[in-house]
């Protein structure tokens, strides 16, 4: 690994970088997104209980809101019972972008890798060849070491770049559409919700 490093140049510091970012942030929204984490199922099982609450204090309120992305939709569910139809649309839809957003968290740095880390390996490419032809300016075609030395950059920066830039690709487009999907069934639970409302008398 180490020889690999040193074959690509300064250039490989960078893409080692977004690959170890990537990483990270791959783990972690497998974590975060995890639809336990989303939508744990103690609170699902609360459902029926806050649908026969008449209100929330705005302490249980803001601990509902901090419990996961459901809670969060749940709670704006909740400050809105009573109110018309229209305002509780916005509310709730409000909600809802806000978690879908923080179920986005670090999705933008990861497309970003995805992105430019090719361009890096390019950019390595690049300067691989103008090794080459700097060698072959000097020495000529007779030294084969020097111009291995640009050959080797060159393939090497390509290489690692489009290995880190292809598994974050597939991740953001993953995550992406795991995000969508999690923000529809919050949709759905929030209908479970005021549904259950309208059934449930209150207390």
């Amino acid at each position: 690994m180490a020889e690999m490093l040193a074959a690509g140049g300064w250039l490989m510091l960078p893409i080692a970088i977004c690959s170890v970012l990537g990483l990270a942030i791959v783990i972690e929204r497998a974590w975060a997104l995890h639809i336990q984490r989303v939508a744990p199922p103690r609170l699902l099982e609360q459902r029926a209980q806050l649908a026969r609450s008449p209100a929330l204090s705005n302490a249980d309120r803001q601990s509902l809101e901090a419990h996961s992305p459901l809670g969060r939709v749940w709670a704006a569910v909740m400050a809105t019972r009573g109110e018309g139809t229209d305002i509780r649309r916005e509310r709730i839809e409000e909600a809802g972008r806000q978690a879908a957003h923080d179920m986005s968290r670090y999705l933008n740095t990861l497309g970003t890798i995805a992105a430019i880390t090719p361009l890096l390996g390019l950019l390595g490419t690049v300067a691989g060849m103008i090794q080459i032809f700097a060698t072959m300016t000097e020495a000529g075609l007779g030294d084969a070491q020097a111009l291995a030395g640009g050959i080797g950059q060159a393939l090497v920066t390509t290489a690692a770049g489009l290995c880190v830039a292809i598994p974050a690709l597939v991740a953001y487009r993953y995550f992406n559409g795991l995000v969508e999907k999690r923000g529809l069934l919050l949709e759905q639970w929030a209908v479970r919700l005021i549904e259950d409302q309208r059934d449930a008398p209150s207390t």
